[in-house]
This record gives structure tokens, C-alpha cells and sequence, in this order.
């Protein structure tokens, strides 16, 4: 009997991409949200809020725990009196498991119209994920949507997967330096034949909401948004940063460059009130090139964080295992939203080499010049995948057919128990 494709399930702080195997995009992407009856929940003050543990839906009685929407509709439905709406992940972990399960029902049954039982099912985790997580998503899936197998691949792996993508990429290998920006955080991950190095990750508190927040405060000191409604103002900064914005090689160039043309720079924004229809247009000036600066000098947006992303990336592989090092500056892979705006490959690329030419012959000079190194490739990947390069990466790898053999399948489950999620194989390194 042949099988039907894996179903391939990329759950972000921001947003969802559902999808099934084989597929070059996903099949669906919409917002992590689900609104629910009752009051939002308030997130903690004290600190990350417990975990709950998972309630199955099978065991529940009563018809209002079907009451509940998921994704875009959550967010249609946010204002309608008697509900909240929550958001189950936080910086790429699962905090409200009740909430998730609930996603995951809608996500199967309403959208990819799937019968769970047919099918084995891939699912992504952040770095660094607890095995208690894993053991809790094999518990639902398993428990309450009785799945064929699942495989839980960590997302840096599969976006080193993606990068094969590219005419860039000669030699398919799993050893690479992953940089994985999204909406919630950046993470800067090194991976050595598959394998991710956990004692070198750094994450960095700069994502694409703080880029939006930016560009809404400069367009706020510029007085642009003085004649448009309030609510209006976030979506205008999140449409200017997707549509306006590019990196520039030099900041001060740049400036001079608006301030002697600025009707050639300077761009028009336009947009209508969505209740009212009212149109208003407002200029997008020097927020097209500051707003991804904040990766490269972070000190312009907030005082918390003031090291720039080419300094982590070198930070990340310097405490790598010196024998992986090249490998990791010769590989380095974008990956998520965050990181399409234009140029970005290139001038992360200048910056890192810059790091490691000084570091070099600053190593020559403390020799006295009698041993010079041959020089270090860095390379950054970027490619037409990069948008949803974990979720194509997993649909790359499901498809392929050794992919049933690395599934823990129900059958392990009811045998074994959740802990079989403890330990599994990865793709390339299993012989």
C-alpha cells in the first residue's frame, strides 16, 4: 500500500507554515494565535509561565471546548466580546500545551483536511529544547491524534537543508553556521555534520517585531503619522518594513544621499483607513535603510543589546570546536523573515570577513610575521527558500525515502512510552 506524504508542521513564534512533503511552500502559513472564550492570558510578570499540561481532547465532555479559532480567524475574532486571544509559543517554545493541542486540531482537520491517522508527521523544535517538550508533543500526538509516526527535527538542520537550494551550494553537507530570524528572536546556531553544537548557541533580542516597533518610533519623530488613525500604525510600520526597506554598506553615505536628492530616495507611502475608506499618504524617508541597521549597529534602537550580529556569528564559531571552524565560516545559511531584506547576505558577509582579517593578521604581527595563514573562505548563503527555509528543508527531507526508518511509529510509542523522543536519529549521521 503506498503511503501518503508526511505532513510537514513548522510552528513559530509568530507564525504557523503547515504543508505536505514534497511541496516547494507550504500549504498554509497564519499567525500562532488561537482565541478562546474567556479573558486573554496575561503573560506573567514574575517570570515564564509554567507549562500546562497537556489535557486530551478525547477525554473532555462538553461542546465549548470546541469553541475556539485558530490563526487569522483568531485574529478577526480577538474583539469579539466574551473572547481573548493567546498566543501558546513564546521565544519558540510551547508555554500553554491545552492551547497548542487545540491548534494542532484545527491545523489537521480544518485546514490540511488530513485524517491523522494516515499519516506520519514531521514537527520542528527550537535549539536547546527540553526533552520534556518533545515527550509532551509525542504524548499528544500520539495519545489524542493516534499519528503513524512523527519526527521531531531541530529547525537549524533543516534550514541547512534548505540552503541546498541555492546554485551557491556545491557539496550538500549538514555543517554550517544557521542563522534562523524571525518575528520573537534571532538565533545564531553552529551544526557539525548534523549534529547542532548546543554549548555555542547565542540568541539575540532582535527580531522582526523590535525591527517594526523601530520604524514605527522614527515615523512617529518625524511627525508621518500625526493624520492616521492609531490603529492603523503598526501595520503601516510592518508594510514599509516588508516593502521599503534594504541594507546599505555605509550608513554615513547613505544619510548624505537622501540629504542631496531626497525626492529620489525619499518614497511615498499610500494607504486607506480600513473602516472608513479614508485615504492618507505619508513620506518613507531614512527608516528604508535603518530599520535592519539595528542588526548591525543595535546601540541605535535600544541600550539593552549593543552587539552587533557579525560579532555573534564570529563569537558563535570561535567557541566552536577548532577542527569545524572553516567549515562553519564557509557555510553560513539565512534562514526566516527577518533576514530577506535586500543586501543583507552581502554586507554580513564584509562584516564577518572584515572580523577575521584583523583577527589574522593580528595573529601574524604577534608572530613577528614568520607565520601567515593561508586566509579563511567566509560565505554567506542566501536563497530564493530563505523566507520559509525550515519548512522547506523539512519538506526536502520527508520526501526522501529513508525518512520512514528515522520516525518513531506508534507502535515504539505504545511499546517504549513518550521517552522515545528523548533520543533520535539525524538525517545524514544515522548509518
Amino acid at each position: 500500500m503506498s503511503l501518503l506524504a508526511p505532513i510537514i508542521c513548522d510552528n513559530g513564534t509568530g507564525y504557523s507554515k503547515v504543508g505536505f512533503a514534497g511541496n516547494s511552500d507550504p500549504s498554509f502559513v497564519f499567525p500562532t494565535a488561537i482565541t478562546t472564550r474567556g479573558p486573554a492570558a496575561q503573560p506573567s510578570r514574575t517570570g515564564p509561565a509554567l507549562p500546562s499540561k497537556p489535557g486530551h481532547l478525547a477525554s473532555k465532555r462538553g461542546v465549548e471546548d470546541l469553541d475556539f479559532f485558530i490563526g487569522d480567524e483568531a485574529v478577526a475574532n480577538a474583539q469579539t466580546p466574551g473572547y481573548g486571544i493567546n498566543y501558546p509559543i513564546r521565544h519558540g517554545q510551547i508555554e500553554n500545551w491545552d492551547h497548542m493541542e487545540r491548534y494542532w486540531e484545527q491545523t489537521i482537520f480544518k485546514y490540511l483536511r488530513a485524517e491523522p491517522e494516515d499519516h506520519y508527521f514531521l514537527l520542528t523544535e527550537p535549539p536547546l529544547n527540553p526533552p520534556e517538550n518533545r515527550e509532551q508533543t509525542a504524548e499528544i500526538f500520539f495519545e489524542s491524534f493516534n499519528i503513524k509516526g512523527l519526527y521531531i527535527a531541530v529547525q537549524a538542520v533543516l534550514a541547512l537543508a534548505a540552503s541546498w537550494s541555492s546554485n551557491r551550494v556545491t557539496d550538500r553537507t549538514l555543517t554550517g553556521t544557521v542563522i534562523d530570524s524571525g518575528d520573537g528572536v534571532t538565533h545564531v546556531i553552529p551544526c557539525a555534520e548534523g549534529y547542532v553544537i548546543g554549548s555555542a548557541i547565542k540568541h539575540i533580542p532582535i527580531a522582526g517585531r523590535d525591527i517594526t516597533q523601530f520604524v514605527l518610533n522614527l515615523l512617529r519623530e518625524r511627525g508621518e503619522l500625526t493624520n492616521v488613525p492609531p490603529e492603523e500604525h503598526l501595520k503601516i510600520a510592518g508594510k514599509i518594513k516588508e516593502n521599503y526597506s534594504y541594507v546599505c554598506q555605509d550608513i554615513v553615505k547613505e544619510f548624505r544621499k537622501y540629504d542631496q536628492e531626497p525626492y529620489k530616495y525619499f518614497a511615498r507611502y499610500e494607504g486607506e483607513h480600513a473602516v472608513t475608506g479614508r485615504k492618507y499618504e505619508l513620506d518613507v524617508g531614512y527608516e528604508r535603510f535603518l530599520a535592519p541597521e539595528i542588526f548591525f549597529n543595535p546601540e541605535i534602537y535600544s541600550s539593552d543589546f549593543l552587539t552587533p550580529l557579525p560579532e555573534v556569528v564570529d563569537n558563535v564559531i570561535q567557541q566552536s570546536p577548532i577542527d569545524v571552524r572553516r567549515g562553519l565560516y564557509k557555510n553560513i545559511v539565512l534562514s526566516g523573515g527577518s533576514t530577506m531584506f535586500q543586501h543583507f547576505g552581502q554586507r554580513l558577509k564584509r562584516d564577518i570577513k572584515q572580523l577575521v582579517d584583523r583577527r589574522l593578521d593580528a595573529s601574524a604581527a604577534a608572530s613577528g610575521s614568520q607565520q601567515r595563514s593561508s586566509g579563511v573562505d567566509v560565505e554567506v548563503i542566501s536563497h530564493k527558500r530563505q523566507r520559509y527555509a525550515v519548512w522547506f528543508g523539512g519538506s526536502l527531507l520527508a520526501s526522501l525515502p529513508e525518512f520512514y526508518s528515522f520516525c518513531h511509529t506508534k507502535a515504539q510509542y505504545d511499546e517504549i512510552g513518550p521517552s522515545i523522543c528523548r533520543r533520535y536519529q539525524i538525517f545524514g549521521s544515522a548509518t
